[in-house]
């Protein structure tokens, strides 16, 4: 079979599962299956990401399940193209911030986003709101128009699409975050008595509430009003930890903890994850703060030396395997640390200094197995 022809069905598959929807039964049988032919399609098409396999002796015909599969190190896609197929074909090219080197971005490039859309719309949602249809959307964030590159910017546009009431808007333009217009209709939204949510990325949030401070501004936004916020502060000069955050908010916008939810997202991946009160509560399940990855996907916690899976409890780097990935790599090895629970994984940082080796390492390989010196 073509690979063309495989990425068909393949996406028709992954299609189907996250058709069952958010709640289905993990059937990690599927799952595996899965991932193993989409190695294979990778492994065929990728190729700094085939010979990377072969160097560490890990082809189609040798992995029998998709813990053996080689994840990709994050910093690897600032080094390499890591596509499968020309990238003059893909539709979209979203890249990282360049925070800590702007000079390189790491690129992931897509030739379809319906897989990656109906990932988003799905667990979003699941977890941000289960109980309603649509709601009344106040963005911290910029439309595509102003950022094609971004990842956070389509997410945000495809929410917005799909579950945007009637004057759902964004209030971050070309000149930056038009506070005037936003604080305007927190203010109508708290008044008409009908609940908003008000979804970002935490550094926004930061600004917003700080500007709210400086000017003595409370807002009461009505009952079943929530909060989703993402991305961290990475490269910011201001750090707030998240139940201050969450304390900031109650404060300025009249929404409590309980209703604040936090996505973890990435560049290179294709899928979301979410530590959502909600979600848990809708589920009737215990509710403690945890992220939770879709059944299309597997989150494990890698040791920082060896790489090997870490017991549950013991920190190490946190490690995606995401079907939706579909055109560059199934396997993501971040930058981040964690925390395996029984409800799935808590963040605990970034990796530094010696816990950083297992990434450097895997990042080496990859280089000197496709022959290209680091810039």
């Amino acid at each position: 079979m073509a690979a063309s022809e495989g990425i068909e069905d393949l996406r028709t598959a992954i299609l189907e599962m996250i058709g069952k929807g958010p709640d289905q039964p993990r059937d990690d049988e599927a799952f595996n299956a899965l991932a193993l032919r989409m190695f294979a399609y990778q492994f065929q098409t990728n190729e700094p990401y085939g010979k990377f396999c072969e160097r560490r002796e890990r082809t189609p015909d040798a992995v029998r399940s998709w813990l053996e599969i080689p994840p990709v190190p994050i910093a690897a896609f600032k080094e390499l193209t890591l596509a499968c197929g020309p990238v003059e074909q893909a539709v979209a090219c979203f890249m990282t911030s360049g925070t800590t080197n702007p000079e390189k971005r790491g690129r992931h490039y897509h030739f379809t986003l319906d897989v990656y859309d109906a990932s988003a719309r799905t667990f979003f949602k699941a977890n941000v709101l289960p109980d309603v249809d649509r709601m009344h959307l106040l963005v911290l964030g910029s439309p595509p128009d102003l950022m094609p590159h971004s990842s956070l910017s389509h997410y945000l546009w495809v929410v917005c699409c799909g579950f945007g009431a009637g004057g759902s808007m964004y209030y971050i333009g070309k000149d930056g975050l038009e506070a005037e217009r936003l604080m305007a209709d927190l203010r109508a939204a708290e008044q008409a008595a009908q609940p908003a949510c008000v979804l970002g990325a935490s550094f926004a949030f930061v600004h917003v509430l700080e500007l709210c401070e400086q000017r003595g501004l409370r807002f009461h936004l009505p009952a079943g009003s929530r909060v989703m916020d993402t991305g961290g502060f990475k490269g910011r000069s201001r750090e707030v930890p998240q139940e201050a955050l969450y304390r900031l908010i109650g404060e300025h916008l009249g929404v409590p903890a309980d209703r604040c939810i936090n996505m973890y997202g990435m560049t290179e991946l294709s899928m979301q994850c979410y530590d959502s009160p909600l979600r848990r509560r809708s589920l009737g399940h215990r509710e403690v703060r945890a992220m939770e990855a879709p059944p299309w996907a597997r989150t494990i916690i890698l040791d920082p030396e060896t790489l090997a899976v870490a017991p549950e409890g013991e920190r190490g780097i946190i490690c995606h395997y995401d079907l939706a990935t579909c055109s560059s790599v199934v396997g993501i090895l971040t930058e981040d640390l964690g925390v395996a629970t029984p409800e799935g994984f808590q963040f605990m940082g970034r990796v530094g200094g010696a816990e950083s080796r297992g990434c450097s390492v895997s990042v080496d390989e990859m280089l000197a197995a496709t022959e290209k010196a680091p810039a």
